[in-house]
């Protein structure tokens, strides 16, 4: 199923709000309100209202939200009922990491295939998946592997994002400190852990604002 004209900022909000649906559901409820996922995933319950507006009325006045059911359903809208195999292409410490990581399995989302260049990794197998050569990217065509995560270094990025187009991966996750170019039917995303690391001090308040704000006061 494909939506159109729907705004990229509330297909961001689509994942949290399928996590705020799984956490209800551990607790054992079965719905849930727009105020309650809202307080859980911190926007107001209006905005949620209004992103699941563009895919249809999902809720039951003075009832609220069938968890499960919502669930399915954005699961089927953000397409993780078919698309859950992923591909990882460098297996330094943050790709070593990511394979490791749990939480993607709170999506069905799931690494499936790793590739790196180290004669020394190839071979190795990390947390059930075997390291392969990046020669036999190839391979992830007939896997039918479309999704794929990009940990290499910057000088690397580029060609690995130009290899994994030619193969047909559809979706790339990338996590190289640099911008990387694909064409407009391949969707990427870039996300730089050292950056946004960066941007939190501006929005700490040093020893001397904070006395001298006290001493005004």
């Amino acid at each position: 199923m494909r939506y159109h004209r729907i705004p990229d900022e509330t297909v961001r909000r689509l994942p949290i709000y399928l996590r705020g649906l799984m956490f209800s559901a551990d607790q054992g409820n079965e719905h849930i309100s727009s105020r309650s996922l809202a307080e859980f995933v911190g926007v107001h319950a209006w905005l949620i209202r209004k992103d699941f507006s563009y895919f249809g009325d999902f809720g039951t006045p003075g009832v609220g939200y069938n968890i499960q059911r919502l669930a399915r359903q954005i699961k089927k809208i953000l397409r993780l009922d078919s698309v859950p195999r992923a591909a990882l292409v460098g297996v330094g410490d943050l790709g070593s990491a990511l394979l490791a990581y749990p939480g993607f399995a709170t999506y069905g989302l799931d690494i499936v295939a790793a590739f790196d260049t180290s004669p020394k990794k190839i071979g190795k197998v990390v947390n059930g998946v075997k390291i392969e050569p990046v020669v036999d990217l190839a391979a992830l065509k007939q896997r039918d592997i479309t999704l794929a995560i990009v940990a290499v270094p910057r000088a690397a990025a580029q060609p690995t994002v130009d290899r994994l187009v030619e193969v047909g991966v559809k979706g790339i996750l990338n996590f190289a400190p640099c911008k990387v170019q694909a064409p407009k039917r391949v969707k990427v995303i870039t996300l730089d852990i050292a950056m946004e690391l960066a941007r939190l001090p501006y929005y700490i308040p040093t020893g001397q604002t904070d006395k001298g704000k006290g001493a005004q006061q």
